[in-house]
């Protein structure tokens, strides 16, 4: 009955060895061919995930394994043991508790002596196995991240790429050394700052010249990504290049952290978590150069600063490529001045925009009578801002801090509770019927009560600043309905984002968009 065999082989990512199969793929492949050939089984295919983590399932041959059992072409699993299947306690027995009989698939851990076509004891305390390889899991990552940390204090590089200008001593692969043909670029990069061009000049230079961009030496596989199909450099990655110490030749690190062991997800660190140690490589930047350098960045080196400052500048964007529009000069002629896409402009070879061509004078009188209608419109819906303003006060803030916290506290109850009812199923407490039951009711629970923490949390450090911005829109509102002469700073306040499409059409984000 049982014969068309799926063998599921998996190494764990921590293994160091990733250039090729490891040796550890290799005695499971022996291992579990072996079995096949004394139990006179038929192998149909051999699934091997080489380098990936066990705490979930997002795995490449495995979900073509479970593919295949959906389609029918094998109905027997085997492993060398359990955890090489998954180290996440609720999906491992999901899988050999639920999925495999209900597909009629019959699985088989080899050293574990677990084999759900039999009815023995090892197929009891399977759940147990997979309980213990999950608190493996959990610790394994505590270790490796506490070993990671400590070798970062120490000065030594434990991260992936490095940064564009070195690369791993090939000796010593916790020491960086200079990457000769890329550290050239770096230190030009910074020369041209130090002679006044800003970082969208100095991309434009290297475009220009057909610079190698760091995409085309990492060969960075971005699809639709302009930047990389075209070799372009952005003002962004000069920013990057520019504000970053490691040029000095310190070491800084722990810029990123995963939410957990088994959440793929990267978070960014706050600056005072980052993990500095000095001198523990060499510099391509001299470290005056660096900081003399930084005081430049924000100045906007090369500005003219006779330019005409228009109204509506800083607040143009692209409705089609998502970049700014800025304002040309006044022509001498005609004294008109146009706007244009500054994507098209710097990469107008590339086609990779249009024009966005417009009489700025014409653009700045239909949207400012656009934005009067909206004006207009804001102080006749008298009752979207009574209704906005009732529920902003400090009784309602705190209300809301008090319910976040009772919410959190039951959140916290129901993750407790879908614990202790799968333990009480493994110890036959509670039928697999009341186990189904009672986790599809505590999982609805959770969503709802998780979703309505994240909302009334999102609205104390969002929503509680209204009453005082709603005084100062209708301050605004009235003072730009009244003006003759419109200044610069009324419209900022006024407006958040304005949208250019090429067809003409224009959307505008206001400041009061909440309440019209």
């Amino acid at each position: 009955m049982f014969s068309n065999v799926g063998l599921y082989i998996r190494l764990s990512r921590e293994d160091d060895d990733k250039t090729e199969m490891s040796e550890s793929i290799t005695n499971q492949k022996s291992l579990l061919t072996q079995y096949v050939k004394e139990n006179n089984l038929r192998l149909v295919d051999i699934y091997i995930d080489d380098g990936y983590s066990g705490t979930n399932f997002d795995r490449p041959a495995f979900k073509r394994m479970i593919d295949d059992i959906l389609k029918g072409k094998i109905n027997m699993v085997i492993t060398k043991d359990m955890s090489r299947l998954g180290r996440d306690y609720i999906g491992t027995g999901e899988l050999i508790e639920k999925f495999f009989p209900s597909h009629g698939v019959r699985y088989i851990a080899v050293t574990d002596n677990i084999d759900t076509y039999l009815d023995n004891s090892n197929n009891d305390i399977a759940p147990f196995k997979a309980i213990m390889n999950d608190m493996y899991a959990k610790d394994i990552s505590k270790k490796i991240k506490s070993s990671l940390r400590a070798k970062q204090k120490e000065g030594k590089w434990v991260g992936g790429r490095t940064p564009f200008g070195y690369m791993q001593n090939p000796n010593d692969k916790n020491k960086l050394v200079i990457f000769e043909e890329q550290a050239v670029i770096v230190k030009r990069i910074f020369d041209m700052c130090l002679e006044g061009l800003t970082c969208y000049k100095i991309a434009l230079k290297l475009t220009n010249e057909k610079v190698k961009t760091p995409a085309e030496y990492y060969s960075f596989e971005w699809k639709n990504n302009y930047h990389f199909n075209y070799g372009l450099w952005h003002a962004k990655t000069i920013r990057d290049i520019l504000t970053n110490r490691m040029y000095t030749g310190d070491l800084v690190q722990n810029k990123r952290n995963k939410v957990n062991y088994k959440v793929k997800k990267i978070i960014k660190n706050n600056h005072e978590n980052y993990i500095i140690v000095e001198n523990t490589h060499e510099a391509i930047i001299d470290k005056d150069i660096f900081y003399e350098v930084q005081k430049r960045i924000p100045k906007n080196v090369g500005r003219n600063e006779k330019k005409e400052i228009n109204l509506l500048a800083g607040l143009l964007y692209c409705g089609d490529c998502g970049h700014r529009i800025s304002v040309t000069s006044r022509r001498k002629k005609d004294n008109r001045c146009y706007t244009m896409c500054n994507y098209y402009r710097t990469y107008m070879k590339s086609h990779v925009c249009t024009t966005h061509s417009n009489n700025y004078d014409i653009l700045e009188k239909t949207i400012l009578n656009t934005l009067k209608e909206l004006c207009l419109n804001y102080i006749d819906r008298k009752k979207i801002k009574e209704e906005t303003l009732k529920n902003i006060n400090e009784d309602s803030k705190e209300n809301i801090k008090k319910e976040t916290s009772f919410l959190e506290t039951e959140i916290n109850n129901i993750i407790n509770n879908l614990d202790n009812i799968y333990f009480d199923k493994l110890n036959k407490v509670i039928t697999e019927e009341q186990f189904n039951r009672v986790k599809t009711k505590l999982e609805n629970e959770l969503d709802v009560k998780q979703q309505k923490y994240n909302n009334l949390n999102n609205s104390i450090n969002e929503n509680f600043s209204e009453e005082s911005k709603n005084k100062m829109i209708n301050e605004y509102v009235n003072k730009f309905l009244s003006m003759k002469e419109l200044s610069r700073e009324l419209i900022i306040n006024l407006i958040e984002k304005i949208e250019i499409f090429e067809d003409k059409t224009i959307n505008i984000k206001v400041t009061f968009n909440n309440f019209i």
